[in-house]
């Protein structure tokens, strides 16, 4: 009887996974390259019209019969992999758009001097170049929050190995819909496995998957048994190899980078290189390079906000303007970072007198060290400060002192520091703190000690210009949410 019930729950689980598994690629594809058109035409015309103003000699008509290039970026985007693109990252997908973008734009460029076409204007070239590599990442991000959720899009995908990695990878991925990769089915030798997990079922053992794949049409594997030996390992893949056209190892190597990893042929032995982008001379130059150009602009464009809130701060709190603190630095040297005051000059006092009176604010505290309802911020224009995070726009000054980077993990106060393991204040040290970084975008203020370390450490191991890139784009909208923001 039991067998009975427990064959028909995995029969009506299967059931529902065939009916959930609507994850259509080629849909997913077609509304990503939609959107990639619409990101490039709308580029197009708008350099068009603003360059238009400041060069009367520009007409939109003559730019109309350009239109071609806009196809080529779509082919261009397919040939970086990125249709549907499902399982690219963020920083990759940035990566690869920006490459693809720059030969389309260049390609133009060339044929339009070597046919010898007159009348094009060297400015909407470049204006459209530079939009579309705002544009085209920027629509592909609404559109995944539009439609990541969607039970057709990304791409159907099954699970060898209903283990702890495998329930691991599962979760994380039902947790980034966004990757466009959806678990459909676990397959495990291990008859003592729950029959489902997560909504996704338990389908049969590692012999069955090939043909259960065939038919369902699903061609990309993970295979998740770090445990295995070596030889049932290969003979897994070697009976899988011929049936999904991808097969994803994950390996055992939780906390090691995962961003720039690359696989090397050591005479015939797999070897994974790992990249340590921040230990070279030459990309600790563009960091600091982008650091000057964006921040000196940053910071003129600053001024007057600045100085704005500097005058209410004068007339709302007696005391300076500003806030000088002593923090954590490159290398463990302490650096005096700059802050528009958003608290009390009698802060300290208040706070222990605060923490003393309400045990919930005190558990709060020891969770964050911040507390949701401040009691030391001025009122009105502290709050407002704190929650738009305009109180960190002095800190430019930092970055261009060079104390600073504009990315990177935020330089914390001695009290605050000491909470973290002597090794991870030491790894931490390692690079430049950043007026933002991967945990203000991520969770600003809501991230405990735990999820600050992670997404510091992740930050770390996986750097490169891209990420900052990216963690730029994301500062904007983190700021504009106000999400975990107080």
């Amino acid at each position: 009887m039991e067998s009975t019930l427990q064959g028909g729950i995995a029969t009506r689980s299967l059931a529902r996974a065939a009916r959930e598994r609507r994850a259509r690629p080629a849909l997913t594809a077609a509304a990503i390259a939609a959107s990639d058109l619409a990101a490039v035409i709308a580029s197009g015309c708008l350099a068009v019209l603003v360059w238009s103003r400041l060069n009367p000699a520009v007409h939109s008509g003559d730019y109309f019969h350009l239109w071609p290039a806009a196809l080529a970026c779509l082919a261009a985007y397919a040939m970086f992999g990125l249709y549907p693109g499902s399982g690219l990252g963020p920083v990759e997908e940035l990566r690869r758009v920006t490459l693809a973008t720059t030969a389309v734009s260049m390609a133009a460029t060339a044929a339009l001097v070597l046919t010898r076409e007159a009348g094009f204007s060297r400015g909407v070239l470049l204006g459209s170049w530079l939009l579309t590599l705002l544009s085209a990442p920027a629509f592909r991000a609404a559109l995944r929050r539009c439609f990541a959720a969607r039970r057709w899009w990304g791409v159907p995908v099954v699970v060898l190995g209903a283990g702890c990695m495998g329930r691991s990878i599962v979760k994380r991925l039902q947790e980034q819909p966004g990757l466009g990769l959806k678990p459909v089915a676990f397959f495990d030798d291990d008859p003592e496995k729950a029959a489902e997990w997560a909504g996704v079922p338990l389908a049969g053992p590692l012999a069955a998957a090939p043909e259960w794949s065939r038919r369902r049409k699903i061609h990309t594997a993970l295979v998740a048994m770090p445990s295995l030996r070596r030889s049932d390992l290969l003979a897994v893949l070697e009976r899988c190899g011929a049936s999904f056209r991808h097969l994803i190892v994950l390996p055992d190597l939780f906390g090691m980078a995962s961003l720039w990893v690359s696989a090397r042929d050591l005479g015939g032995v797999l070897g994974l290189e790992v990249r340590q982008n921040l230990l070279s001379p030459v990309n600790q130059r563009l960091k600091r390079a982008l650091d000057l150009a964006l921040g000196s602009l940053a910071f003129l464009a600053a001024l007057p906000a600045i100085l704005a809130a500097a005058l209410w701060i004068k007339r709302a709190s007696p005391g300076s303007a500003f806030y000088v603190q002593e923090r954590g630095g490159e290398s463990g040297r302490p650096i005096s970072v700059w802050k528009l005051r958003t608290m009390r000059t009698d802060a300290a006092s208040l706070l222990d007198r605060y923490l003393e009176e309400h045990p919930e604010a005190w558990r709060e505290w020891q969770r964050c060290c911040k507390l949701r309802n401040d009691p030391r911020l001025i009122p009105v224009i502290g709050r407002l400060l704190r929650r738009s995070s305009l109180d960190e726009l002095p800190q430019l000054w930092n970055v261009l002192k060079g104390e600073m980077s504009l990315v990177g993990p935020r330089p914390l106060p001695r009290y605050h520091l000491e909470r973290f393991s002597p090794e991870f204040q030491a790894f931490r040290a390692r690079v430049r703190p950043g007026i933002t970084g991967l945990w203000q975008v991520s969770v600003r203020s809501d991230g405990d000690l735990a999820v600050q370390q992670a997404l510091d450490a992740y930050y770390i191991r996986n750097w490169s210009l891209w990420l900052d890139l990216h963690i730029l784009a994301r500062t904007l909208g983190a700021v504009l949410a106000r999400r975990g923001a107080y």
